[in-house]
């Protein structure tokens, strides 16, 4: 037992939070994780491992490289060179980059840190945005899949579909149910019927979900040039129109769509709009309303549809963007307010179909009736748009991207890699030089143009992926969770401090 503690210390040593969160509990990692800490405390290789671990972020996936580049520092015409030979086993391991959760905890922790400071910074100012987009209006809408046919579901009152009047549909089942689901059960977002329930429409639908929205924001900039009484393409010198959106799937399989729409004027981001959130409010809601999608059959069996949003669609006010008004309240309160949105969004960012392990038999179908489509519509059309269902069926169908903002809304996800990755060779290089690091004007630093470093030959090739062995994955996701338990404690400490 005490060689026990004296390992676990040891291992937690070279892991995040160590000295602030108890050792690592050997006990709880499975036999193969905790026979790859044996083989490697033993032999003295366990510091190396973790080190190379570290410096992809305890990614779960690493991606291996093999290769060599070249820089031109242009400021003083010194070239440097780095080789995969250099480094241990001589491979590189980066990140794998994959944003869900369900794939790679530490890498989507990333990029919901990323998808937080773009949402955010378009809600508040910083990073290079000017501070006075938080004085312009703002909306909050939330965009439905539409009803293919009665679903399970968690309900506020308890009970699924408690009415007894319900009756039966063609095939003999029942309207009604009277369970109370959680959101661990399977059944939540199946269908009552399951021969009721229109799967194709639905799957469709998630297809062309793309396209409605960006019909949407085309018909909401008409909406507002109507409202001012220009044209659309006077539009530009009298307003703009910026967005940041997220897609989340829900139970049943469906994305639905999460929006912040904010107004600025012609002068850019920060400039006085000339409508306030409570007219953005309106106009949104009308565009999301009024817009379509005619969608051709899949094949010669099937029929052509016109696809909508749901009926279930929101767009609430968060900044009315007049002065004074009740719902601007003080700097605080919209700091607070906008970073809980900002959260909010980022978390279902990272999120997939099958969240939280939940292997859904309904969704399980979808991924089935996916391929089935595919190869209906190849049959029938080679060049069907359909025929990439198949690519798409893991996804339920979606082809979209999960995180998007319109040009100028915010400081972009590239932009905040690359202030990422120079922030890592400004520290590099403070350590080698022993000068500090200014951080008097840290984000003008980072998210500038960098014009000081040229990439001038590059060659890599992709040598694999992965750990060496199950047990080396799951240490290194233990380590991840360590890392987010890490961050949780020092916010927590931070918010103590900062109330007290």
């Amino acid at each position: 037992m005490e060689l026990e503690k004296l390992v676990a210390g040891y291992v937690s040593a070279g892991m995040p939070g160590a000295g602030a969160l108890p050792d690592l509990d050997l006990g709880s990692l499975s036999a193969a994780a905790v026979e790859t800490v044996d083989w490697r405390v033993r032999r003295g290789a366990w510091s190396a491992w973790s080190d190379a671990a570290a410096r992809v972020g305890w990614c779960s996936h690493p991606v291996m490289l093999r290769g060599s580049s070249l820089t031109l520092d242009a400021a003083t015409g010194v070239m440097e060179g780095f080789s995969s030979g250099d480094a241990p086993g001589g491979v590189v391991r980066v990140p794998c980059g994959n944003r869900r959760a369900d794939k790679c905890p530490a890498c989507s922790r990333v990029y919901a840190r990323d998808t937080f400071e773009m949402i955010r910074t378009g809600l508040l100012g910083g990073k290079l945005v000017p501070d006075t987009v938080a004085d312009n209006p703002l909306v909050f809408a939330t965009l439905t899949a539409p009803s293919f046919g009665r679903v399970h579901g968690v309900r506020d009152g308890g009970l699924c579909r408690p009415r007894k009047d319900a009756g039966e549909c063609e095939h003999g089942r029942s309207l009604s149910c009277f369970k109370a689901h959680e959101d661990g059960d399977e059944q939540v977002g199946s269908p009552l019927c399951w021969e009721c329930y229109d799967w194709t429409s639905a799957l469709v639908w998630q297809w062309h979900a793309p396209e409605l929205w960006r019909r949407m924001t085309i018909a909401l900039r008409r909406a507002l040039a109507a409202h001012l009484g220009v044209t659309g393409a006077g539009l530009r010198k009298v307003a703009t129109v910026q967005y940041a959106k997220v897609a989340e799937f829900q139970a049943r399989g469906l994305v639905h769509f999460h929006a912040l729409v904010r107004v600025d004027g012609p002068d850019g981001p920060g400039s006085p709009a000339p409508v306030d959130g409570v007219t953005l409010a309106h106009l949104v809601e009308q565009a999301a309303r009024g817009v379509r999608v005619e969608a051709p059959p899949v094949d010669g069996a099937d029929v052509p549809r016109v696809l909508r949003f749901g009926v279930q669609l929101d767009a609430r006010t968060v900044r009315t963007g007049r002065p004074g008004d009740l719902l601007d309240d003080v700097r605080t309160s919209d700091e607070l307010h906008a970073g809980q949105v900002a959260g909010y969004l980022a978390k279902y960012a990272t999120k997939a179909a099958h969240d939280g392990g939940v292997q859904r038999p309904h969704m399980r179908k979808m991924e089935r009736l996916c391929l089935s489509l595919a190869k209906r519509a190849h049959a029938s059309d080679p060049y069907s748009p359909y025929v990439l269902l198949g690519k798409w069926a893991r996804m339920l169908g979606f082809r979209g991207h999960f995180s998007t903002k319109s040009r100028a809304y915010s400081v972009t996800l590239g932009r905040l890699r690359a202030a990422r990755r120079r922030y890592a060779r400004l520290k590099a290089e403070s350590e080698r030089t022993g000068q500090p690091l200014d951080v008097g004007d840290l984000d003008a630093l980072l998210l500038g143009e960098d014009e000081t470093t040229l990439v001038v030959g590059s060659s890599w090739e992709f040598v694999g992926s992965g750990w060496g062995s199950v047990g080396e994955k799951e240490l290194a996701e233990a380590a991840a969770a360590r890392a987010r338990e890490y961050a949780r404690l020092k916010a927590s400490n931070h918010k103590m401090k900062r109330e007290g």
